[in-house]
């Protein structure tokens, strides 16, 4: 097929190229391992995106074996089945309880059920080209449901005005790598190849531009209210404090006592600075806060 063919050198030429970039897009999400790692937590990252990833490439390799002749697609999805499988793995050692038990139970139904599933059923139900054809719109199926899998992070970035979890080097990974794809399966004439890599184009450019927007903008808590910034705490919080850190001259140990804000912050504020009318404490002194020391 024209995979490997030198009939179709330009095939051969988007395929390798395509086989490049989408490998440094299975290597994007390194830092964010790197840094669950040296966390030693998940935080606030997914596992969906990299089992549904997990499962397109199994997906895609069964086709390619099926098709027959499409080398290229088998070396950049057996690529992506290792490092997805590293990435889940990684997930599951730093991830809470909760998540390891929910990542395991789609592993379980998607990775081994639904595969198991489509497996039997178009080896012996179809045969010949009309197993082609039906492999092919499974893989398109779930191609889709692989850019779609990042929509939840899309969401995160729009109500947090945060593009902390959407690196921008991802997105743009992802969308050269559409592009590549397209032309690929244009090219060997793969409507099945094509076909998914138009809408990942169109994710590629919504998180490419949501990054540009969002990357100066201060982020907002969950509630809504402006997150910390500038070593200022967010309003209406209540909060305990040491105030010993907080004052710049202490005098004496005032023991385990709960005293109002007005009264220690006055006590707080050294001399010099009242004088200039300079505030020393990031503290609300109107909010009903308490404060240990």
């Amino acid at each position: 097929m024209a995979g490997l063919s030198l009939q179709h050198p330009w095939a051969f030429a988007f395929g390798l190229l395509g086989n490049v970039i989408s490998f440094a897009s299975y290597l994007a999400p390194i830092p964010t391992f790197y840094r669950i790692y040296k966390t030693k937590s998940t935080e606030g990252f997914q596992s969906v995106p990299y089992v549904v990833a997990l499962f397109s490439a199994m997906l895609w390799i069964y086709y390619a074996l099926v098709k027959s002749n499409e080398s290229l697609l088998i070396t950049i999805n057996a690529a992506g089945c290792v490092i997805e499988t590293i990435y889940i793995v990684m997930y599951l050692a730093y991830a809470p309880r909760n998540a390891k038990v929910f990542t395991a139970k789609i592993l379980i139904l998607l990775n081994v059920g639904v595969f198991g599933l489509i497996l039997l059923l178009t080896l012996l139900l179809v045969e010949g080209e009309r197993r082609v054809v039906s492999l092919g719109w499974v893989c398109v199926g779930f191609s889709v449901s692989v850019f779609i899998a990042p929509l939840s992070i899309i969401g995160r970035v729009i109500r947090t005005r945060s593009v902390e979890y959407m690196p921008f080097s991802l997105s743009l990974s992802l969308t050269l790598s559409a592009v590549v794809w397209f032309l690929y399966g244009l090219l060997i004439k793969d409507k099945y190849v094509a076909l998914p890599n138009i809408l990942g184009f169109s994710f590629g450019l919504v998180q490419m531009g949501l990054y540009m927007y969002y990357m100066n903008a201060t982020p907002v808590m969950s509630d809504g209210k402006e997150g910390k910034q500038e070593g200022k705490l967010p309003a209406e919080e209540h909060v305990v404090v040491n105030i010993a850190k907080l004052s710049a001259t202490p005098e004496k140990n005032y023991g385990n006592e709960v005293h109002p804000v007005m009264e220690m912050a006055a006590r707080a504020v050294p001399r010099s600075c009242a004088a200039e009318k300079k505030p020393v404490l990031a503290v609300d002194v109107a909010r009903p806060v308490q404060v240990v020391v």
